[in-house]
């Protein structure tokens, strides 16, 4: 089993910034890709980023390119993503997940979540 916690959410003004960080522990190294994905309610959970941990290899959706920026410290077992220009559109609860293999998007492909964290822009 591999546990993943959140942490680095909060409020912030249009325009600022927050990082996130996600803290994995258990049997990482069944794990090789890490994502944030976020979630709106009623809304379908959305693919953000991802990383591989070895590589470091990574991968965007089109709307946060540019502005957010995902990246890994593989000595703390931990994955971040630095948000920037962040837009009231970004207001989501924000989740780690981890999976075995190559990165993907699709939310059913990964077997590890962990709790999510609210992040909240102000206009």
């Amino acid at each position: 089993q591999v546990q993943l916690v959140e942490s680095g959410g909060g409020l912030v003004q249009a325009g600022g910034s927050l990082r996130l960080s996600c803290a994995a522990s258990g049997r990482t190294s069944s794990t090789s890709a890490m994502a944030w994905f976020r979630q709106a309610p009623g809304k379908d959970r959305e693919f953000v980023a991802a990383i591989i941990w070895s590589g470091g290899q990574t991968y965007y959706t089109d709307s946060v390119k540019g502005r957010f920026t995902i990246s890994r410290d593989n000595a703390k077992s931990t994955v971040y993503l630095q948000m920037n220009s962040l837009k009231p559109e970004d207001t989501d609860v924000y989740y780690c997940a981890a999976k075995r293999g190559i990165i993907d998007s699709g939310p059913g492909e990964y077997d590890y979540w962990g709790q999510g964290t609210q992040v909240t822009v102000s206009s």
